[in-house]
């Protein structure tokens, strides 16, 4: 609304003020001017009827003295010569209403008598007798003859000099109302114009235009103020750039961290989240059956107590919680606002891997030992029959020899696959890559299972289907593969059962089933058969065609996993178990 506005409130402002000292000095005026007139009448009349006084005192000639009052005269007024009681003489005037003057007004108007007894100067406004007709009177006496001069003119005249003084007056406050309004708008449009564009620019500062400028204009105060707001604006832009930087850095950091981060308030509501925490909250979540939208995102109940304590002690607290089988340890931090907690931060780490690791490393130390004890029970037992002379015959030493050396041997090959284990998990591992005859190297591996096969009354079967004769890999490491998942199959496999290689390689990738009807694996260990020292004989019973170390699939898994390829695995007991792996052709 106008009247609202700065312009509108500025320009009433001078206008209310004008208008009131206008009113004031109308009024004053008016006053002075309605008092002036009567004055300035009285007094010309009263000087006019001195000088006809005088005129009469002095001139001996009537004729002469009447001519000469008759001159000197108001036309709109008339004069009375009063010689006596009985001679009056009394002029012309141009105003008829004006009636003549009538020796019984002195009767009738008793102020008029002073002029004939006490000899005074007399100024009365009176209603003329038998008329409505308001004069103004004066009169003078004549002191030769005991006589008096009366001039009188109706206050109509004066009522209309009036009239245009005040039409004068109100003319004039007019225009200066007009003048001011026009001042007034002008004016407070040239005060307010760099206001309003200050306004539309701190429109623009809180839409984030921080190069917004505001033109100055002049030197005065507004233009002082001109430029401060843009010194403020450039302040703002490079503080709010800082912020923004200080920001998208947080930012950064918070996403990328490995760990959840929750930052939350007094209320429990969380304020910033990175992924990992996110994943967490919805795991929570799920486990609890708590269906989270946009609107509606609850605190998990173990950390919304934490935050009770954090709040209430004022100092961190550690909490250990699971959820989906996997566990996690928080540190909740307080932040201050100055001495008041105003809320926590909450770092949310998944120990899950770690855990396994240890439990992992404790395993290891276990099974390697197990591994290590028991040819090193053997040497040392078989050595010993041979330093007592247990063996007597020579036979039976070579025999004692045979076990020790074929102990040693398996120490051997333990020894060399942790440490071929090691460098491949730590990334060490080299690869040879070559592009060979896929059908022909197949063949050459699997003749390699035939014998073992046949001993074993297995049927062996090799089925191939190629598209692409050529594929590029590391022929030795993949033949490693081939010979610790078909060696596996050949000896987890009964008599009488079969072995089936499928071999499919096309423009995409190189494809490999090795399929058995063997002992199958029990459905609670296939997660683990890729890890270090797993063997389905949880017995570790002594069984010589089953014996191994357990380090097989791992260093399988890991082979093919630097080929950038998949290796899996689908079992069920006493049915039998499938080991597949592709690698995906290079070009």
């Amino acid at each position: 609304m106008f009247w609202r506005s700065v312009v509108g409130k500025l320009a009433l402002t001078i206008l209310l003020l004008v208008s009131f000292v206008l009113l004031i000095l109308t009024i004053l005026l008016l006053e002075f001017f309605e008092e002036f007139h009567i004055d300035e009448a009285e007094k010309e009349m009263m000087q006019t009827a001195t000088r006809v006084a005088e005129l009469v005192e002095q001139q001996p000639n009537r004729s002469t003295a009447l001519e000469t009052t008759e001159r000197i005269q108001d036309p709109d007024s008339r004069i009375a010569i009063m010689f006596d009681e009985e001679d009056i003489w009394v002029s012309d005037s141009a105003n008829e209403n004006l009636t003549e003057f009538q020796a019984d007004w002195i009767e009738k108007e008793t102020g008029l008598t002073d002029v004939l007894t006490n000899d005074e100067r007399i100024r009365k406004q009176i209603v003329l007798p038998g008329t409505e007709i308001e004069a103004m009177i004066v009169g003078a006496p004549t002191f030769t003859n005991d006589g008096a001069v009366f001039v009188y003119q109706s206050l109509d005249v004066i009522e209309q000099t009036k009239a245009e003084t005040t039409k004068i007056i109100f003319l004039a406050a007019g225009i200066a109302i007009i003048l001011t309004i026009f001042f007034a708008f002008f004016l407070s449009t040239r005060i307010t114009s760099p206001l309003i564009k200050m306004r539309e620019a701190v429109s623009d500062l809180t839409r984030g235009e921080f190069n917004t400028k505001v033109p100055v204009l002049s030197h005065d105060e507004i233009g002082e103020l001109a430029v401060a707001f843009n010194r403020m604006g450039r302040q703002l832009k490079f503080h709010i750039n800082a912020l923004h930087q200080e920001k998208e850095q947080l930012s950064s950091i918070v996403s990328s961290m490995a760990d959840g981060v929750v930052t939350l308030n007094r209320n429990g509501d969380m304020v910033v989240t990175n992924p990992p925490a996110e994943k967490f909250i919805e795991d929570w979540n799920f486990e609890h059956n708590i269906e989270m939208t946009e609107d509606n995102r609850p605190l998990p109940a173990e950390l919304n107590q934490v935050l009770q304590k954090v709040i209430d002690g004022e100092s961190e607290a550690l909490h250990e919680i699971s959820i989906q089988g996997r566990n996690y340890v928080m540190l909740m931090t307080p932040l201050y606002d100055q001495s008041h907690v105003r809320g926590a931060v909450a770092v949310i780490r998944d120990m899950t891997e770690e855990r396994r690791l240890d439990k992992f490393r404790k395993d290891f130390i276990a099974n390697v030992s197990h591994e290590l004890r028991t040819p090193i029970s053997m040497l040392q037992g078989y050595s010993e029959a041979i330093v007592d002379d247990v063996a007597e015959s020579q036979s039976e030493k070579n025999e004692l020899a045979k076990i020790i050396h074929e102990e040693s041997l398996r120490m051997g090959r333990l020894v060399n696959e942790l440490l071929d284990l090691a460098r491949m998990e730590a990334g060490n591992i080299q690869l040879n890559m070559e592009t060979v005859d896929i059908e022909a190297y197949v063949d050459r591996v699997m003749k390699k299972f035939n014998g073992l096969a046949t001993d074993n009354q297995i049927e062996f079967s090799l089925h191939k289907n190629i598209t692409e004769s050529f594929v590029t890999i590391d022929p030795d490491r993949l033949e490693q593969v081939f010979t610790n998942l078909v060696d596996n199959a050949i000896r987890h496999t009964s008599e009488c059962g079969f072995v089936k290689v499928y071999i499919e390689s096309n423009s995409s990738e190189f494809h490999v089933f090795i399929e058995d009807n063997g002992s199958g694996i029990p459905e609670e260990d296939l997660p683990f058969v890729f890890e270090r020292f797993y063997k389905a004989d949880k017995s570790r019973t002594k069984n010589n065609s089953k014996k191994g170390t357990g380090l097989g699939l791992a260093i399988a898994k890991n082979i093919i996993d630097a080929h950038h390829g998949i290796i899996t695995v689908n079992s069920k007991v006493d049915q039998g178990t499938t080991f597949s792996f592709k690698i995906p052709q290079t070009k």
